[in-house]
Protein backbone atom coordinates (compact mmCIF):
# COMPACT_ATOMS: atom_id res chain seq x y z
CA UNK A 1 0.00 0.00 0.00
CA UNK A 2 1.39 3.38 -0.99
CA UNK A 3 0.81 6.65 0.85
CA UNK A 4 1.87 10.12 -0.23
CA UNK A 5 1.86 11.62 3.26
CA UNK A 6 1.11 10.91 6.90
CA UNK A 7 -2.50 12.07 6.67
CA UNK A 8 -3.17 9.39 4.06
CA UNK A 9 -1.37 6.84 6.23
CA UNK A 10 -3.25 7.69 9.45
CA UNK A 11 -6.59 5.99 8.58
CA UNK A 12 -4.72 2.84 7.52
CA UNK A 13 -2.73 2.97 10.76
CA UNK A 14 -5.86 3.24 12.91
CA UNK A 15 -7.47 0.43 10.90
CA UNK A 16 -4.56 -1.81 11.88
CA UNK A 17 -5.41 -1.11 15.54
CA UNK A 18 -9.11 -2.00 15.61
CA UNK A 19 -9.04 -4.02 18.81
CA UNK A 20 -9.11 -2.06 22.07
CA UNK A 21 -6.61 -4.50 23.61
CA UNK A 22 -4.17 -3.86 20.78
CA UNK A 23 -4.56 -0.10 21.20
CA UNK A 24 -4.09 -0.52 24.96
CA UNK A 25 -0.87 -2.45 24.44
CA UNK A 26 0.30 0.37 22.17
CA UNK A 27 -0.53 3.01 24.78
CA UNK A 28 1.41 1.02 27.38
CA UNK A 29 4.41 0.43 25.13
CA UNK A 30 4.55 3.93 23.70
CA UNK A 31 4.23 5.57 27.12
CA UNK A 32 6.84 3.31 28.66
CA UNK A 33 9.18 3.69 25.69
CA UNK A 34 8.95 7.49 25.78
CA UNK A 35 9.45 7.53 29.55
CA UNK A 36 12.58 5.40 29.31
CA UNK A 37 13.93 7.47 26.42
CA UNK A 38 13.52 10.64 28.48
CA UNK A 39 15.18 8.93 31.46
CA UNK A 40 18.07 7.87 29.19
CA UNK A 41 18.56 11.47 28.09
CA UNK A 42 18.21 13.00 31.56
CA UNK A 43 20.50 10.44 33.17
CA UNK A 44 22.90 10.36 30.21
CA UNK A 45 22.51 6.59 30.27
CA UNK A 46 22.75 5.17 26.74
CA UNK A 47 22.06 1.62 27.94
CA UNK A 48 18.45 2.67 28.55
CA UNK A 49 17.91 3.35 24.83
CA UNK A 50 17.66 -0.30 23.71
CA UNK A 51 15.50 -1.02 26.75
CA UNK A 52 13.23 1.87 25.75
CA UNK A 53 12.93 0.46 22.24
CA UNK A 54 12.18 -3.05 23.50
CA UNK A 55 9.60 -1.78 25.99
CA UNK A 56 8.05 0.46 23.36
CA UNK A 57 7.81 -2.05 20.55
CA UNK A 58 7.37 -5.26 22.59
CA UNK A 59 3.78 -4.73 23.77
CA UNK A 60 2.80 -3.20 20.41
CA UNK A 61 4.09 -6.18 18.46
CA UNK A 62 2.32 -8.59 20.81
CA UNK A 63 -0.82 -6.60 20.03
CA UNK A 64 -0.29 -7.09 16.31
CA UNK A 65 0.96 -10.66 16.11
CA UNK A 66 -1.16 -12.17 18.90
CA UNK A 67 -4.26 -9.95 19.23
CA UNK A 68 -4.92 -8.50 15.76
CA UNK A 69 -3.07 -11.21 13.82
CA UNK A 70 -1.54 -8.65 11.46
CA UNK A 71 1.92 -7.23 10.72
CA UNK A 72 3.03 -4.00 12.38
CA UNK A 73 3.08 -1.02 10.02
CA UNK A 74 6.57 -0.35 11.41
CA UNK A 75 8.04 -2.83 8.95
CA UNK A 76 7.01 -0.88 5.85
CA UNK A 77 6.47 2.63 7.21
CA UNK A 78 8.73 3.05 10.27
CA UNK A 79 8.67 6.85 10.51
CA UNK A 80 4.94 7.23 9.92
CA UNK A 81 4.23 4.33 12.25
CA UNK A 82 6.28 5.99 15.00
CA UNK A 83 4.35 9.20 14.38
CA UNK A 84 1.08 7.23 14.41
CA UNK A 85 1.97 5.74 17.80
CA UNK A 86 2.54 9.24 19.15
CA UNK A 87 -0.72 10.60 17.73
CA UNK A 88 -2.72 7.61 18.96
CA UNK A 89 -1.28 7.99 22.48
CA UNK A 90 -1.95 11.75 22.43
CA UNK A 91 -5.54 11.20 21.30
CA UNK A 92 -6.02 8.58 24.02
CA UNK A 93 -4.60 10.84 26.75
CA UNK A 94 -6.82 13.73 25.63
CA UNK A 95 -9.95 11.57 25.34
CA UNK A 96 -10.19 11.92 21.55
CA UNK A 97 -9.22 8.44 20.32
CA UNK A 98 -12.72 6.98 20.60
CA UNK A 99 -14.22 9.69 18.41
CA UNK A 100 -11.33 9.48 15.95
CA UNK A 101 -11.74 5.72 15.68
CA UNK A 102 -15.50 6.10 15.09
CA UNK A 103 -14.90 8.77 12.43
CA UNK A 104 -12.43 6.60 10.54
CA UNK A 105 -14.58 3.48 10.91
CA UNK A 106 -17.39 5.34 9.08
CA UNK A 107 -15.16 5.89 6.04
CA UNK A 108 -13.80 2.35 6.11
CA UNK A 109 -10.40 3.42 7.43
CA UNK A 110 -9.68 5.19 4.14
CA UNK A 111 -8.26 8.69 3.72
CA UNK A 112 -10.96 11.38 3.54
CA UNK A 113 -9.40 14.52 2.07
CA UNK A 114 -12.25 16.66 3.44
CA UNK A 115 -11.72 15.56 7.04
CA UNK A 116 -9.63 17.67 9.38
CA UNK A 117 -7.15 15.87 11.59
CA UNK A 118 -4.98 17.66 14.12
Amino acid sequence: MSFRNFEEFWPFYVGEHRGPLNRGLHYLGTGLGYSLAVAAALLAEPLLVPIALACGYGPAWVGHFVVEKNRPATFKHPVWSFRGDARMLRYFLTGRMGAEYARLEKVGFKHDPGASVS
